[in-house]
């Protein structure tokens, strides 16, 4: 094995911390930030997205403020849609730098990151959450910069999670065989599409209320032996 791929919701963060704390922060500062920023492109460019799938889904045309009350209603359902993860991402981006907002990361996992970096494994992480939201959660997180630990980033511009051909791309991406790598999550799902696609896994039980499948089984990132 060459490389470890992980999850972040449920295997090195809290599911409470995404769905308690950051979907609040990006809920409440949505409206208020996309009129400060009408300028920036990327909001821009959210806006023309959210207003094309209005239109496409909907057949509705949406101004400014009715493409801002979608994305309201898509962080209630928590949708995974392009233009809202890269929005929500600028939001944290300014409530990281800001110092409002820290990252979680359970504590075991920064000694099992320092500890597969001197085996000489390549870490990686495989979220539905976009990369810059990925790359913030690590870089500010309550345990300091953990982003320096990881390689690669890969979000569903890939593929979404339980589908087998993400895995597989991912390992053409990293140009190495599915068999050397070895991919961490909580979801029973994502880890059956992995396994199909030739990696190895081990599903992060961390919550009661995780559902089980017929993968490996581990408590936290101390337990993993290789």
């Amino acid at each position: 094995m060459k490389y470890i791929l992980t999850d972040v919701e449920g295997t090195t963060t809290s599911i409470s911390f995404v769905h308690d704390t950051l979907f609040p922060f990006a809920k409440e500062r949505l409206k208020s930030f996309v009129e400060k920023n009408l300028a920036r492109p990327e909001v821009a460019e959210v806006l023309k997205q959210t207003k094309e799938t209005a239109l496409a889904e909907l057949n509705q045309t949406l101004d400014d403020s009715g493409a801002c009350n979608l994305l309201l209603e898509w962080i209630a359902k928590d949708r995974k849609h392009a233009a809202l993860k890269n929005l929500q991402g600028l939001i944290w981006e300014e409530g990281y730098l800001s110092g409002a907002l820290k990252g979680h990361v359970y504590k075991d996992v920064e000694p099992a990151l320092i500890a597969w970096k001197k085996a000489g494994l390549t870490l990686g992480v495989y979220s539905s959450g976009s990369i810059k939201a990925q790359h913030q959660i690590f870089e500010f997180s309550i345990n300091g910069n953990l982003r320096q630990y990881f390689s690669n980033h890969f979000d569903t511009g890939v593929g979404h999670k339980r589908e087998v051909g993400s895995y597989k791309k991912i390992a053409e991406e990293l140009k190495l065989p599915a068999s050397e790598i070895l991919f961490l999550s909580d979801i029973k799902e994502e880890l059956d599409a992995a396994r199909t696609a030739g990696m190895k896994t081990i599903q992060l039980v961390r919550q009661d209320d995780v559902v089980l499948g017929d993968h490996e089984v581990v408590k936290d990132f101390s337990s993993i032996k290789f």
